[in-house]
């Protein structure tokens, strides 16, 4: 299957820095997909703001977002 190739880290818009940065601080790497979603600022932004909307709603409670994740990774066969 074909991938896309993740975002150069020297062409990465540099208002996305900031959520690379909390990645690694957090899991002490960037994690993959966000990497493919940097290709497009536009579509990085949507999905944090997709995420940001599930926490701010408190309908997702944190462990099963966490569950969920790791499943759907576990599913498209990514390291999560």
């Amino acid at each position: 299957m074909a991938r896309i190739a993740n975002v150069n880290a020297k062409e990465i818009d540099p208002s996305l820095t900031e959520v690379f940065d909390r990645q690694v601080e957090r899991w002490g790497c960037r994690l993959a997909p966000y990497q493919v979603y940097a290709r497009r600022p536009t579509v990085f932004r949507a999905v944090i703001g997709m995420w940001e909307g599930l926490h701010a709603s408190g309908l997702l409670d944190g462990r099963l977002a966490a569950l969920v994740n790791r499943r759907v990774a576990a599913l498209n066969g990514c390291v999560f």
